[in-house]
């Protein structure tokens, strides 16, 4: 797995001209860009242009379908497009073709460079893939880009419901942080606390710009795309997307695969993210509220679900897919009695920590205001999803990943329902 990370980067309104440049000064003259209709149009198009005046040699596959899906399809489309010869890729465009193109490219033993053409997602400079491989959401851990080119005016011009789903998936932050911090201490996950410092650091950055990033100044979208690229450079250096995704990810990743499944438009990832943000705020605020006194009567009267209990909860929400998800979920799904046991004094024994922790996310409320500030939605039903919907996601996303988070918590106190 490479974990180097971006030999340039560059954020301003010379960003093609550097792009040039680089690929000279590396020596990559034979190139294949990824894009589709509207990425090609944003900056696919002059980054071609400008490549092949340089006498690169370039090819390239532009998607024409409605909707991109980072999926089998689509990475065998670049695959045949590409052909055998060995070239440098070049992924002009948001989360979704950056995916698809880091996938192909680690996979054939090539570089990619990243074009930014949105500042959507902190994806960019990470080493993660996530795909839906038979209709389950996966991250499979590829490689970095080589550089990162972004023009800053393309940014600006971005669709500004694209720019709110980068401050969104931001913000998120918040909560991943506080659960991988629950998931150190209730669960003995891999953890790093230099990481995680620097991840709330680069979301401060993005409160601290709200205001300019809501209206689109570009300023305040250099710091947001500085933002998520950082984002990025922390899973880069655990090595794993623990640092940026927790129980808000998994209610975001439910209803993506629900729209695969159903037939329904996609939409934005950091958009479905910023409102499981506010859910999971919300479960941190339940968990502010509980004293020991209370946490202990509820450990007291606690059960965890037997594994046929959970398999069958779990193949009422996922249908053909359950084997696959109850696959990631064996760690919980082997909780015995007596693990169980020792998970609920852990969690009494540390419910001041817990509490510190719970306390570092803002108030749900807090969380909601920050969003709408730059257009983000804050409701399931802003999505497009009813109730049943919004709580079809947090009764069943946490069992996408085999993460402790502050959903597991809430399951075992019995508080999840809020």
């Amino acid at each position: 797995m490479t974990t180097i990370r971006p030999l340039a980067v560059a954020i301003d309104d010379r960003a093609v001209p550097q792009l040039v440049d680089f690929c000279r000064q590396q020596g990559l003259e034979k190139l294949f860009l990824v894009a589709d209709v509207r990425t090609y149009a944003a900056q696919g198009a002059v980054v071609a242009q400008a490549l092949r005046a340089a006498g690169c040699d370039l090819k390239e596959i532009i998607f024409t379908g409605d909707e991109v899906v980072a999926d089998a399809a689509h990475v065998l489309d670049v695959l045949v497009a590409a052909g055998n010869e060995r070239r440098a890729y070049l992924a002009v465009g948001t989360g979704t073709l950056t995916d698809i193109t880091r996938f192909v490219s680690h996979r054939t033993g090539a570089a990619f460079i990243s074009v930014p053409t949105a500042p959507s997602v902190d994806g960019f400079a990470s080493i993660g893939a996530p795909l839906i491989i038979h209709g389950v959401k996966i991250t499979v851990n590829c490689q970095a880009p080589l550089a990162v080119f972004a023009d800053i005016n393309t940014l600006a011009a971005a669709p500004r419901a694209m720019i709110a789903a980068g401050f969104a998936d931001m913000l998120a932050k918040l909560t991943s942080v506080a659960d991988w911090r629950i998931g150190r201490l209730l669960w003995d996950e891999p953890y790093d606390e230099a990481i995680s410092v620097r991840t709330l650091d680069a979301v401060q950055v993005c409160i601290d710009n709200v205001a300019a990033i809501g209206a689109g100044a570009p300023a305040g979208l250099a710091r947001l795309m500085d933002a998520l690229l950082e984002s990025g450079y922390c899973m880069l250096d655990f090595g794993s997307s623990r640092p940026a995704s927790g129980a808000e990810h998994h209610y975001s990743h439910y209803w993506e695969m629900k729209l695969l499944r159903e037939g329904r438009p996609a939409i934005l990832h950091g958009a479905k993210v910023g409102v499981a943000t506010v859910l999971v705020a919300t479960l941190y605020d339940r968990v502010r509220q509980l004293t020991r006194a209370e946490v202990a009567d509820l450990l007291e009267a606690a059960t965890w679900p037997t594994r046929a209990a959970e398999m069958a909860q779990i193949a009422a929400a996922y249908g053909d897919l359950a084997g696959e998800v109850a696959a990631g979920q064996e760690p919980f799904l082997a909780l015995d009695e007596a693990r169980f046991e020792q998970l609920k004094r852990k969690i009494l024994a540390n419910w001041d920590e817990i509490q510190a922790i719970a306390a570092q996310v803002p108030p749900s409320a807090e969380v909601a205001a920050l969003l709408a500030q730059v257009g983000a939605p804050i409701t399931a039903a802003a999505l497009g999803f009813d109730d049943a919907e919004r709580d079809l996601a947090i009764a069943n996303g946490h069992y996408l990943r085999d993460r402790f988070t502050v959903r597991k918590l809430a399951r075992v106190l019995g508080v999840a329902d809020c």
